[in-house]
């Protein structure tokens, strides 16, 4: 996995991004984490990890404005489970049920990607190539089965024939 993309907070509350050497906005960083970039955000001044903080006032910002996501009763169970022996254990099936949701989102955007790669005509043509070889099945089942009681009215009529 690359490193992540490195960004500094200075005292004056500024972000500053070290790969492009330039200042960034917390909608900046919300640009490259959506475009899949995974970021480090450090405090200039002390080396701490603020990431997660940082992430935090992104969150928020996007729930405030727009339809957010999260509901106050999510929220407010969140907050109970503070300080709760099965903190950790929600926290994990939390992470493992959105990374599932994820891999599937993709799967789905794929099938998608792929349904839509083919063109209308294409797809009809498929179609009818499908539909015409279960017609011939059907018909070959339906006359295979009046073939063989023409064969066998023929053969008593053959045997009929010598008896005369």
């Amino acid at each position: 996995m690359a490193e992540p993309h490195l960004i500094k907070k200075y005292a004056n509350r500024r972000l500053y991004d070290t790969v492009s050497s330039s200042h960034i906005t917390l909608d900046g960083i919300r640009e490259l984490i959506v475009s899949g970039t995974d970021v480090r955000i450090v405090d200039d001044t002390s080396g701490d990890d603020i990431t997660r903080s940082v992430l935090l006032q992104i969150i928020a910002e996007r729930e405030l404005g727009g339809r957010p996501m999260l509901d106050a009763g999510f929220l407010m169970s969140i907050i109970r489970l503070y300080g709760n022996p099965m903190q950790d254990l929600v926290g994990e099936f939390l992470n493992s049920s959105f990374e599932t949701f994820m891999s599937q989102q993709a799967e789905y955007q794929e099938q998608m990607r792929q349904a839509l790669k083919a063109t209308p005509l294409s797809t009809m043509q498929n179609l009818a190539e499908t539909n015409l070889k279960a017609w011939q099945s059907l018909q070959e089942a339906m006359l295979g089965g009046s073939r063989k009681s023409d064969e066998k009215k023929s053969d008593y009529k053959k045997s009929d024939d010598k008896t005369e």
